[in-house]
Parts: C-alpha cells; sequence; structure tokens
C-alpha cells in the first residue's frame, strides 16, 4: 500500500467512473451508505451491500431491487471481480482488511473512516442540466461541498456563463424578468439569459441583467425597434421570428410575467403561426411583489380575503375599457392597479360614484424593488392631487383597500 506521504505529496487524479452494469460493493449499511448509495444506483451500478443491519432507507433500496443486500459481516474475497469499493463500517479492523485486498485486486476503494489509506476519493458532487461537478479540496471536505454549490448554483441562476458549444439547440424563450430587482428573476431565466444570442428586452425589465451578458449577444431594445409600417407588437414579433428562423437562441425579457399584462400570448401566437414553439418562463409579477416589497400585503387575515389585479392603461369613461368599475367598487379586498398613474384621477372618481369610499386607503409605489423605490399614500379623495404634487411617474404600482394602512414599520429593503 502506498505511504501516507505518498499521497500528500501527490493530488488525486480526477476521473469519471463509468460503472453501469459493473459490480460494486459497499461495506456497511449505516448514514455514509445511505448518502452514497443513491448516486451509484443513478450510475447504474450492480450493487451488492455487504452489511448485516441497514438504516430504514437502505433497506427500502434493498426491497426495492435498486440494491442486493448480503446481511453478514465482510469476509476476506468479498471484492472479488469488483470495479469500485465503498467501505463503510464502524469495525475498524473489517475496513482494514477490506481496504488491503482492494490493494491486492487492484480495486478502487473509498474508505470513510481513513482517506489515507483508501485507494480513491469520493468529490463533493453536483449535477445540473447534464453537467456534473466533482470537487476535491484533499482534506477539507467542507470546502469542497462550498466549491461545489457555488459551482452548481452559478449554473443554475446563470451567474457563471458557460453555454454549451456541441448539439446545442436554438430556442426561443419568453421570459419574466421580475418587478426589476436583477435578484428576483427566476433561476431558469436567468440560465436562458446566459445562453442566449440575441435578448429582446422591455424597458420594464431587469436592466442591470444585461449587463452581465457576454459581449458576442446582441441586445435589442424593444422601444427602439425601427416599425416602419408595422405596430409596435408587430415590429416585436417580426424580430422574434427573423431571429429564430436565422438559428439563434433568442429571449424576449419582458418585466413581470409575460403573460401579466405582458402581450406574451400575443408573442407566442405569431412565433405559432411561424411554426416555431417557445418556451415560456412565469416571472414574478409586479402587482404582488412590489407591494410587499414596500410593506403592503395584498392579503391580510381580517383585513382582505381576496385581491384583483386591473389594468389602468385606459380611463374608466373610455370605450376601449374592459373594466367592470362598478363591480370592483363593490368589492370589500385589495384592488390592484398597474399601468395607472396618469388615469388614477379618472380612476379614483369612478370607483367613488360607484360606492367606493373617499376615505380608502391607498399607495402609489414608484419603481418598486429597485433602488429608487420610493411610496406614497394617499386616499381615494385626494391621489389625483397626490400624483400631481409629489411628481409620481410610471413605473408605478398603485394599491387600494384598508391592507394599505397594515404593515410591520420599516422593512429591510
Amino acid at each position: 500500500m502506498a505511504e501516507h506521504t505518498e499521497h500528500a505529496a501527490h493530488p488525486a487524479y480526477p476521473v469519471g467512473l463509468r460503472l453501469a452494469g459493473r459490480r460494486v460493493v459497499v461495506l456497511g449499511g449505516g448514514q455514509v451508505a445511505q448518502r452514497r448509495l443513491p448516486a451509484l444506483i443513478a450510475a447504474g451500478a450492480d450493487i451488492t451491500l455487504i452489511s448485516p443491519s441497514a438504516t430504514p432507507s437502505v433497506e427500502a433500496m434493498a426491497e426495492a431491487g435498486e440494491i442486493t443486500w448480503v446481511k453478514r459481516r465482510y469476509e476476506d474475497g468479498d471484492l472479488a471481480d469488483t470495479w469500485y469499493a465503498l467501505v463503510a463500517t464502524t469495525d475498524a479492523t473489517a475496513n482494514a482488511a477490506a481496504s488491503a485486498e482492494a490493494e491486492r485486486t487492484r480495486t478502487w476503494c473509498v474508505r470513510s473512516d481513513d482517506a489515507e489509506s483508501a485507494t480513491a476519493w469520493t468529490p463533493a458532487t453536483g449535477r445540473d442540466a447534464g453537467v456534473t461537478v466533482a470537487v476535491l479540496t484533499g482534506h477539507d471536505p467542507r470546502r469542497s461541498a462550498a466549491v461545489r454549490d457555488a459551482i452548481v448554483e452559478g449554473l443554475r441562476d446563470g451567474s457563471l456563463a458557460a453555454p454549451a458549444h456541441r448539439s446545442r439547440t436554438p430556442f426561443v424563450a419568453l421570459v419574466g424578468g421580475g418587478p426589476g430587482d436583477p435578484d428576483l428573476i427566476t433561476v431558469r431565466g436567468r440560465r436562458l439569459l446566459a445562453e442566449a444570442d440575441v435578448v429582446i428586452a422591455d424597458r420594464l425589465g431587469p436592466r442591470d441583467l444585461l449587463d452581465e451578458l457576454p459581449p458576442h449577444v446582441e441586445v435589442i431594445d424593444a422601444a427602439k425597434i425601427p416599425y416602419g409600417r408595422f405596430m409596435a407588437q408587430e415590429a416585436i414579433n417580426n424580430a422574434l421570428i427573423e431571429h429564430a428562423k436565422a438559428g439563434r437562441s433568442v429571449v424576449r425579457l419582458k418585466g413581470g410575467d409575460p403573460f401579466v399584462f405582458g402581450r406574451g400570448m400575443e408573442e407566442a401566437q405569431a412565433l405559432a403561426v411561424e411554426g416555431i414553439a417557445c418556451t415560456v418562463v412565469p416571472g414574478i409579477s409586479s402587482s404582488i411583489s412590489v407591494p410587499g416589497a414596500a410593506g403592503i400585503p395584498v392579503t391580510h387575515r381580517g383585513v382582505a380575503h381576496e385581491f384583483t389585479v386591473v389594468s389602468g392603461h385606459v380611463a374608466p369613461d373610455d370605450p376601449r375599457s374592459l373594466v367592470d368599475w362598478a363591480s370592483l367598487a363593490k368589492l370589500t379586498g385589495t384592488l390592484v392597479i398597474l399601468m395607472g398613474v396618469d388615469k388614477i384621477g379618472k380612476i379614483a372618481e369612478a370607483l367613488i360614484a360607484h360606492g367606493k369610499a373617499p376615505d380608502t386607503p391607498l399607495a402609489l409605489v414608484q419603481e418598486g424593488t429597485t433602488a429608487t423605490q420610493r411610496r406614497v399614500d394617499a386616499t381615494l379623495a385626494t391621489v389625483a392631487e397626490t400624483v400631481k404634487t409629489e411628481e409620481v411617474r410610471p413605473p408605478a404600482v398603485i394599491v387600494i383597500g384598508d391592507v394599505v394602512a397594515e404593515g410591520p414599520g420599516k422593512l429591510v429593503k
């Protein structure tokens, strides 16, 4: 067996073992085996467990036929014809004997009780989207796990850009970017951004994320696409179709959620007409996240049992309006209005005219979840003047109802 000093002088050589259909022996049915067996099962190994006892979880694996359980202690010869062995019993003498057999039979052997006497070490392992991350840091398993977790998390949330190059399939994704804070995009959304060739972004999307994109990524400001004879949405649809047909990976980055006043379905339908499939990645809607960031719960026990989200981009007296303001005025829950800053005066008048109390509390949260977030409070009766005097500008989420008066005080942003 190699001397301990030799192990210290030479680092371990990393390699991936292909164990499908090959004999693997695990000695000991305790917590170590319980942690290691699932990965060996996933690798397709032909596993024999040798142990007089086992944890309930390990026993369940045997009952399910995932492993073969030999209910006795280790005996010399148990590692014959074995490709890989995990020695994890509480008997130091048996562990040493098994390790010596592994050395004689040239079997890669991991020991849970004495890493220096082993012929192999188990790395801290993580997986994401077909990538296996395995980290070895010698005698510091906690550091190995921390490094592994950092890499896997980076791959999952897109902060570690490592796009695939072989057999990479182009895609189109409608990604909800959340309310504005770049940390509030979903893990999947961030990952797809990291893999994109083209990003068509709204002005309300999390702009800070665009700075993280690699230099080769083409970023298109949706507000500045040349419209020509097309409506703005038609031009955006055409840009999505053009880049998709050119074989590029395209992300349509939208603020909030693609299907909450985001016209995402129009884009999905335009792509479908051209035979182009797309992935929809939901986002955190500003209708609930922005009030929350400002300390306003849209529902609260004993105060509001429902909340309604309404678009305020057209006034109540506009013939294009599809909102039943009379019915909304009769509700006792919370009313959340998006895109309604410049129409809030007429909206308040309509709600009061249909029976809503003029002193109903109201809050306007401007640029919610960002560094410039601010909250302005008013009532239905005073909001029109308040918007003018406080110079409230879009984007702002308007919350109407008794929940505005609730809150835990100052929140940490």
